[in-house]
């Protein structure tokens, strides 16, 4: 096909090769894609952007940044089990960032410099808190920051909820837990009473005169089995364990202790029994290794510490000739069925670790709440139950029962009940598209092997003492360094540096850069030297004049 006169465009660049011409068929444009670990965090942290302060030594700012979203830091870094980490990118070049450690050092930072944040303006809203687990907690710290009046409610003699009496000291020890909390309930507008039980939410939010109230009160009441115990024996829960040994007790549960369930629950009771004087500890689990409900990590620190686990069985029958249990199969649907085939084992104390569910009596009364068969609360999107005002989350509503979860259900609460408040609703912001390992262009990278926290050695851990020593500054600085910024610019100046036309200019600290269009032919080198994937090459749009003007770019707008 002959050219025309007035188009001297070589046809093998237009219709080929379509490399960098005379007339421009892609652009750069600098973008915001969502880090693997936000995306994995159910308290919906900016991980990446407190990690990006932390790494340049601006430890207030990151801490400020955290707790925008999460104010437990100190307790999520000891005692979440950290999904972020699972999705870290980093985990495909060697292993993935310490993010929790770093949180923790934070958290703890936080504590020794007394930080505190601002609240808004009083609103003359008045909203009931029922519960002082994580969720409450959370609720009530957003709400105050937002200048609501809040007023929290909890049945025990001390707030925490299940982070108190459900998690061992050595994973979670009372003083930086205590603190996290204190800095919430010390808020401007922030009321806490413990020792005082709702028994009809209806009825207390209509004789406090609150405007709203958000139920958090946690899944504290032990599942149950319908086992035999015979000869007088005896069989306890763990959440009542746990929570006897919380408030200073130290129950006597003899040399041999059986532990039945495979949840991380039934980890920490065995954990605990060996720190109240069991020799053996010896863990009931129905199904294999490779259906165990506990996380591996916790699964191996049990093991470490000396129990053992009897796969694929369930308990006969406790009696004075022990612990009688059945040998199981399963079957391809989950299912097990008995083979018959018994074994007794010596036991002077059976813990049953099998789940727990709420205590949701105080919505009996409550118009238009629904009670699931299941035993939790049907919310909306908004976290809002049937009765308008009534609005509900953590453990009592189902889903993931973890502790950032139930965290992340008091954030987004607070600021539901916020909009609803003011005569609206809350529209959650749309997230970026998320960034996948293989959409990073790291042709070279440094090996950065991963902070180990020091353990206190498995001889010493007979007694309650915080098993894992943290990371100090210089190591918490450098795990934030090895945060590959997935996604997001970090000012890196690959691309400035890469422009063979000297296309982009820097537009100074935390500003980004930006693209003359003037300039630029669309050769995609800033694309391909970008290594955390910021930049991305667009089809220039039909009929479009090349000379565009600049494009700018805002690091974390």
């Amino acid at each position: 096909m002959a050219l025309k006169r007035d188009d001297m465009t070589q046809v093998l660049q237009e219709t080929t090769r379509r490399g960098v011409g005379s007339r421009r068929w892609q652009k750069p444009v600098y973008r915001h894609f969502l880090p693997p670990c936000n995306h994995a965090c159910p308290a919906g942290e900016d991980i990446q952007g407190w990690l990006a302060l932390a790494q340049a030594g601006e430890y207030e700012k990151a801490w400020r940044a955290l707790v925008a979203n999460n104010p437990m830091p100190a307790i999520h870094g000891r005692a979440c089990y950290h999904p972020c980490e699972g999705g870290c990118n980093r985990g495909e070049l060697d292993s993935p960032v310490a993010i929790h450690a770093v949180e923790r050092f934070l958290g703890d930072l936080a504590a020794e410099k007394g930080w505190q944040v601002s609240v808004a303006p009083a609103t003359g809203k008045k909203i009931l808190v029922v519960g002082a687990g994580p969720a409450g907690l959370s609720c009530a710290w957003h709400l105050a920051r937002m200048g609501h009046q809040v007023e929290i409610r909890d049945a025990a003699e001390q707030p925490g909820g299940m982070m108190m009496y459900g998690i061992p000291a050595y994973r979670l020890p009372r003083d930086p837990m205590n603190k996290d909390i204190a800095r919430i309930t010390g808020l401007p507008g922030v009321t806490l009473r413990c020792g005082q039980r709702v028994d009809d939410v209806a009825r207390a939010k209509r004789e406090g005169g609150f405007d709203a109230v958000f139920v958090g009160v946690g899944a504290q009441l032990a599942n149950r089995l319908n086992i035999p115990a015979m000869d007088g024996r005896k069989m306890t829960d763990a959440i009542g364990l746990l929570g006897d040994v919380s408030r200073g007790g130290r129950p006597a549960l003899g040399r041999v202790v059986a532990v039945v369930g495979g949840g991380n629950v039934a980890m920490d009771a065995a954990r605990t029994a060996r720190r109240l004087g069991a020799t053996d500890t010896v863990i009931i689990f129905r199904y294999d290794q490779q259906h165990m409900e506990a996380l591996p990590a916790e699964a191996a620190e049990a093991v470490a510490e000396g129990a053992k686990v009897r796969w694929l069985s369930v308990v006969d029958h406790f009696g004075a000739d022990g612990l009688v249990v059945e040998k199981v199969t399963m079957n391809p649907d989950g299912s097990v069925t008995p083979t018959g085939e018994t074994e007794r084992l010596a036991a002077d104390a059976v813990v049953l670790a099998v789940g727990q569910h709420s205590d949701l009596g105080l919505l009996a009364d409550a118009v238009g709440v629904t009670v699931r068969k299941d035993g939790t609360v049907a919310v909306d999107a908004e976290l809002m139950t049937g009765q308008a005002g009534i609005f509900a989350g953590g453990d009592c509503i189902g889903g993931a029962r973890t502790m950032t979860t139930a965290t992340g259900h008091g954030k987004l609460a607070a600021r539901a009940i916020d909009a609803w408040l003011g005569g609206g609703t809350y529209d959650h912001p749309a997230a970026h598209p998320l960034v996948r390992f293989d959409m990073l262009h790291l042709p070279d990278y440094r090996d950065a092997p991963r902070s180990v926290q020091a353990e206190r050695p498995v001889a010493e851990r007979m007694g309650f003492d915080e098993v894992d020593a943290g990371l100090d500054a210089r190591h918490a600085r450098y795990e934030a360094q090895r945060c590959l910024s997935c996604g997001n610019c970090f000012e890196c100046d690959n691309c400035y540096a890469a422009c063979p036309e000297q296309a982009i200019t820097r537009l100074g600290p935390g500003q980004g850069y930006a693209v003359s269009m003037d300039l630029c032919t669309g050769c995609a080198t800033c694309f391909e030297q970008c290594p955390c994937h910021a930049i991305e090459m667009e089809p220039e749009t039909a009929g479009q004049d090349s000379a565009l003007a600049p494009s700018g770019f805002k690091v974390r707008a």
